[in-house]
């Protein structure tokens, strides 16, 4: 059900899928679908869930290396990959934005797993949790942006939306340790930092 589910809703989004469409792709009933999901929106929910739930097992965060610009580069560059393999992903990323806008809950398993993302970046980093979570968003902005925005990167480039994507997902993951390494030279400094040089 979550596969037929991923594909309606990442080609119609929540307001435009239908569940007798996603029932008949699952050889499911309508009813079967309620009695797991309750509703509609809840289907709707698990689908983003698992899929950013493969994004979070396919591509982790690495145990080490995002001190460094090489690793930094890496991370971001295979995040941005894995987005360009899965269109879905962004589209239904997307999808949520608009029409569940302003509908977070910060202890949905999605959330929480994305704030233990983000302690280990901090962590890896050097720095409390608290700080890493806009690191976390950067970064997946650098990677994710330009698969989510690639009609307007061809108009910009004059490139078809594809290759647009591709070529500034390769100067992103570039850009990424610069935009870290701005972010932590601009920290407040704490009790036992050393002075900004």
């Amino acid at each position: 059900m979550l596969d037929a589910g991923r594909a309606e809703f990442a080609r119609h989004g929540l307001a435009g899928g239908r569940t007798d469409r996603i029932a008949q792709a699952a050889g499911a009933s309508k009813e079967r679908i309620y009695a797991y999901f309750g509703s509609k929106e809840g289907l709707f929910e698990a689908v983003v869930d698992d899929a950013l739930e493969d994004l979070l097992d396919l591509v982790p965060m690495p145990a080490t290396g995002l001190d460094s610009p090489a690793g930094l580069v890496d991370y971001v560059a295979r995040v941005a990959e894995h987005h360009r393999r899965h269109p879905r992903l962004m589209r239904l990323v997307q999808w949520e934005a608009l029409e569940r806008s302003g509908q977070t809950d910060p202890e949905t398993p999605r959330a929480r797993k994305y704030r233990a993302k983000a302690a280990a970046l901090g962590e890896r980093l050097g720095i409390p949790p608290e700080e890493a979570a806009p690191l976390l968003v950067l970064l997946i902005l650098l990677a994710a942006g330009p698969q989510a925005m690639s009609n307007l990167a061809g108009a910009i480039t004059g490139l078809p939306p594809e290759a647009a994507a591709a070529a500034v997902s390769q100067r992103a993951a570039r850009a990424a340790p610069a935009a870290v390494g701005s972010a932590l030279a601009s920290r407040a400094p704490t009790t036992g930092d050393p002075p900004p040089t």
